[in-house]
């Protein structure tokens, strides 16, 4: 066992980055959503969603939804 970890050291080590960097991702992401943010950045004008469909966020306070 402790010769196959010290034959695969640095794939494990580069393994374990990645994951750290991965969780790190996706724990900002649910931080964000919980504050309410969204990926898209809130421009609903040239938002194709902005129509009122359930895919989209709602509008953020202050912001006037598109007209059709």
């Amino acid at each position: 066992m402790i010769a196959w970890l010290t034959a695969n050291a640095g794939t494990i080590v580069v393994g374990l980055i990645l994951l750290a960097i991965v969780a790190a991702i996706l724990r900002g992401m649910l931080r964000d959503r919980k504050q309410g943010k969204h990926s898209c950045g809130g421009g609903c004008a040239g938002c194709p969603h902005a129509c009122g469909g359930s895919s989209c966020h709602t509008a953020a306070p202050g912001m006037t939804e598109r007209k059709q």
